[in-house]
């Protein structure tokens, strides 16, 4: 799959049925031997509350990624995952 087809695609948790944010609003991590995504890192949605809060990034591993379809890539993350802050990326 090429990283152009993944652009525009919702991503939904399907720990807790949540969108977590659209590819192409995003960064990736590519493996540089490879050439294989290691990982899709989200901005976290904002909203008028925690816009001027240190906002931070959501990090999804390939392997959380569980189904790519038209629209939508379903991907399994719990409680535990990971996040970054801006600064650190």
């Amino acid at each position: 799959m090429r990283l152009n087809e993944l652009i525009g695609k919702e991503m939904v948790n399907i720990y807790d049925g949540m969108r977590i944010g659209t590819v192409g609003e995003s960064d990736m991590v590519v493996d540089q031997e490879t050439g294989n995504i290691v990982s899709i890192i989200l901005p976290n949605r904002g909203n008028a509350f925690n816009f001027w809060a240190d906002r931070q990034k959501l990090v999804i591993p390939w392997e959380a990624v569980k189904k790519i379809g038209r629209e939508v890539i379903v991907v399994d993350l719990d409680h535990t995952h990971m996040r970054l802050k801006n600064h650190s990326i």
